[in-house]
């Protein structure tokens, strides 16, 4: 029984889904499979695990084989020192498609899930059908010093062993603090998740690992330069941003990056799109998916 099985349904996969630990890249990664049909792998952020992803992932079940993997470092995949360069973590999924036989997918991603799908689509162009990040940045491209300069985003320089001092047997409160101020309705971000989340993001090593994402931004971003360098992507992107968050800023990263943008917004939401308007996100990435 995986973690999220012990939850409530709001955080529990479909009992159709199987939990597999995929050994690959140094790491081992908790990866859930379900559904049948074309490929679709979906990539969590900072704040949340894999587990975002139910209201989606048992949509898309229905045609579609779902992969919803937990990144290095968070939820119940290992906690390796290194690697969270997200050129190494884009190693981490094209292994776990290997093992599992996927040679292509759609790509949904949230958050951090965004810069690990975009190192993917720049690093296996030919294996990404459609690519839709949501409400994220890229580190070094298009806006992207104008963000870290954000006081608002004071967490991408927060880490270090003292860091991990004080946030440990703390950790409900620092991430109460990335729950509240980074949406339009705190209250749909509810106690059961919050304490789902807050629980795996205290186990060993996962508050280190999640500083240890932001702090690789330095060499993604000498990534991102490189890539972009080599020219832009060409399959369809459409670029969701949080109507009270990102907004249309996730299309304006995404034109320095790809050819083929179309932009969206999830209305009456922040940045936790799955927890504030699921059924809005679900339609427009599931629309996006069959056009």
């Amino acid at each position: 029984m995986s973690f999220s099985d012990r939850g409530t349904d709001s955080i529990s996969f479909p009992s159709t889904f199987k939990t597999r630990e995929i050994e690959t890249n140094g790491t081992t990664i908790h990866t859930r499979v379900g559904g049948r049909g074309s490929a679709v792998v979906l990539l969590h952020g900072f704040g949340t695990t894999g587990d975002m992803w139910v209201p989606l992932a048992s949509v898309l079940a229905v045609d579609h084989t779902v992969i919803v993997p937990d990144l290095r470092g968070l939820g119940l995949s290992s906690k390796p020192t290194g690697g969270y360069d997200k050129k190494t973590q884009s190693h981490d999924v094209a292994g776990m498609m290997d093992v599992l036989g996927v040679s292509h997918a759609d790509f949904v991603t949230h958050d951090i899930g965004n810069m690990v799908g975009y190192a993917f689509a720049v690093g296996f162009p030919d294996r990404v059908t459609r690519f839709v990040p949501i409400d994220a940045p890229l580190p070094g491209i298009g806006p992207w010093e104008q963000i870290v300069q954000d006081p608002r985003m004071w967490q991408f320089g927060f880490g270090g062993p003292d860091m991990e001092r004080l946030v440990a047997g703390r950790e409900r409160i620092y991430l109460d603090r990335f729950w509240n101020e980074f949406s339009l309705h705190p209250e749909r971000f509810d106690e059961t998740k919050r304490q789902h989340y807050a629980t795996l993001y205290a186990l060993p090593g996962a508050i280190r690992a999640g500083f240890a994402q932001f702090a690789a931004f330095g060499q993604d971003s000498l990534d991102s330069k490189t890539n972009l360098a080599k020219g832009k992507l060409t399959m369809p992107v459409l670029a969701i941003g949080g109507e009270a968050s990102f907004g249309t800023m996730m299309a304006t990263v995404m034109r320095f990056a790809a050819t083929n943008v179309v932009e969206a917004i999830v209305p009456d939401s922040g940045h936790w799109i799955m927890e504030e308007n699921p059924a809005a996100t679900t339609k427009l990435v599931t629309d996006f998916l069959k056009s």
